[in-house]
């Protein structure tokens, strides 16, 4: 079965685009990923962000990123999509809130990014 959601299949376009003219593996990587079944994406609660992930990381989910859990330290999340309530706890923490497309723009080479999921 192909993926429906315009905005999805639109992403994975850009993502391998990106991949080609930047050289980098990190983002056709993420495309593959975001064009398996949804219910094998990743659900990442930010308790696992806050034991995994170091101060000023950037972290890339390809999938969800739920609230569940307490978050200190500020990081840049980036993923497909957010809780209302674990977009809340990562801002109050003074992390950053991104979309793939906007990390791709700011972070084009996908230095220091890490997956989670």
């Amino acid at each position: 079965m192909s993926k429906t959601n315009p905005e999805l299949i639109d992403l994975i376009r850009t993502l391998k685009q990106k991949s080609r003219e930047e050289n980098v593996n990190i983002w056709r990587d993420i495309a593959e990923r975001l064009e398996k079944p949804l219910r094998v994406w990743p659900e990442v609660n930010l308790s696992g962000i806050e034991r995994y992930a170091e101060n000023d990381s950037i972290i890339l989910v390809p999938g969800k990123v739920l609230g569940a859990g307490i978050l200190t330290k500020k990081v840049t999340v980036s993923a497909f999509k957010f809780s209302s309530e674990a977009k809340e706890k990562i801002e109050s923490a003074g992390g950053k809130v991104l979309t793939i497309k906007e990390l791709m723009a700011i972070n084009p080479k996908g230095k220091e990014v890490r997956i989670f999921g």
